[in-house]
């Protein structure tokens, strides 16, 4: 049977091409190869700078999973995942990694939901009977984090702060509808699309795979010989050290009182609360289950090194083409020709801009957004894109990452799935502030 290509091709190449030819005509070619140059050095430097936070990250893991704490989130959530993903082996270590980098987005937590789903898909590629191209767990997996599932987006609560909005936090409640609403379309359109492309293995093949005959636990399962628990002295020096943290969290509330609970500060706060927290929780895990957390993370963090190398071409090449794009001016001729839609919709015509940079560039439609806010925090304006920011994610940037550590150069309908909850995210954006605002 022939391979068909990636639809990434094509969009890539267009990018390329037709930034070329809208420079040529406005003549900005050498801004044009100024703005290639630079995209490739942001490419590599963001590659880099990922480094610290994966080998970070996939060693905590490495370190929760030898203490079967994976296993036990898997369990928790099994009926639902299994559903999502019938094709994937209940036990199988990829089920408790997604959940895992999900509940990181929904807390905002972004540092260390890209390793944790940057592991995920390394799992779900064990189980890949066709290296290089994605399977329905992949498809799935990667439309759901593209729809952004965010409770919390803090980044955006914190510029429309500074900014001096009124209420900066207002943007909760529309940003977990309309996230909602974007992952499930997300979902509906891979199931969609996942019945109409071929399958290659039944879910029974996949177990048959993956896990040994007669066996119910799965393949890298630690044996409990070789955990070997803390001494009464470690037990009791760390369960110290845990009260004293419950007690000075008490001791913090008492003396800021009630109302610091929810007020801005304290919600501003709270992601450099977490990230600690979720830390410890593992590691302390761990450790009292017998890991030798050092050890253990140190080996895993191996992983986030050959990871952060492997996905440098893939950045180049999609940070390139959307740099070129942008300083062309062909997204402002995007923009003009897509303005009569945005006007039969109500769109704001200076929200077109957010909602076609938004899948493209993260860091671009965070600079729009903010740009946005600071000019008038308390406009609907500020309101629709600051809701745009915190309920969509940046589709293109997503796919580079996480199918470029693994190797997957046909994405199948990953594009398509993606792109129709983006649609979806901000469509609900729109609806959902035109009628709280």
């Amino acid at each position: 049977m022939k391979k068909s290509s990636s639809p990434l091709n094509g969009i890539w190449l267009f990018l390329i091409v037709s930034a070329t030819v809208v420079a040529a005509y406005n003549g900005k070619m050498s801004t044009l190869t100024e703005a290639s140059f630079k995209a490739a050095d942001s490419a590599v430097t963001l590659a880099i700078g990922l480094i610290g936070a994966m080998a970070l990250w996939l060693g905590i893991m490495k370190v929760a999973e030898t203490a079967g704490m994976m296993r036990f989130i898997a369990r928790l959530i099994r009926p639902l995942m299994s559903r999502l993903f019938p094709e994937i082996p209940v036990n199988h270590p990829a089920m408790s990694a997604m959940v895992i980098n999900m509940a990181a987005n929904a807390l905002g937590l972004g540092n260390a939901a890209t390793p944790m789903g940057l592991k995920a898909m390394a799992e779900l590629n064990k189980l890949n009977p066709h290296p290089g191209t994605a399977t329905d767990a992949m498809c799935l997996f990667l439309a759901i984090n593209t729809s952004s599932v965010t409770l919390l987006p803090l980044s955006v609560i914190t510029v429309r702060a500074s900014a001096g909005a009124s209420n900066p936090a207002a943007i909760v409640l529309p940003s977990i509808i309309a996230t909602i609403i974007s992952t499930a379309i997300a979902i509906i359109a891979s199931k969609l699309f996942a019945r109409r492309a071929s399958s290659s293995l039944t879910s029974v093949e996949y177990e048959l795979e993956t896990t040994p005959a007669d066996s119910k636990t799965p393949v890298d399962e630690t044996p409990e010989s070789e955990l070997i628990p803390p001494g009464m002295m470690g037990n009791i020096v760390f369960a110290g050290l845990i009260v004293a943290f419950l007690a000075a969290v008490f001791y913090r509330l008492s003396i800021r009182g009630l109302p610091y609970i929810f007020s801005m500060v304290f919600i501003s706060n709270l992601s450099n609360w977490l990230l600690p927290i979720l830390i410890c929780l593992f590691l302390l895990f761990g450790y009292f289950r017998g890991v030798k957390v050092y050890e253990v993370l140190t080996e895993g963090a191996k992983e986030g090194f050959e990871i952060a190398i492997r996905i440098i071409p893939f950045l180049v090449a999609i940070f390139v083409a959307i740099g070129m794009f942008r300083a062309s001016g062909a997204l402002d001729i995007l923009t003009a020709i897509f303005s009569p839609i945005t006007s039969l919709i109500t769109l704001p015509p200076e929200a077109l801009p957010m909602a076609l940079i938004r899948p493209l560039s993260g860091s671009g439609s965070f600079g729009l957004m903010s740009e946005i806010v600071k000019n008038d925090p308390d406009s609907f304006l500020s309101f629709l894109v600051s809701t745009m920011q915190g309920s969509t994610e940046t589709t293109f940037y997503v796919m580079a990452v996480y199918f470029g550590s693994i190797g997957i150069v046909r994405t199948s309908y990953t594009i398509p799935a993606a792109l129709c909850a983006d649609a979806a995210g901000m469509l609900a954006s729109l609806v959902i502030c035109r009628l709280m605002f």
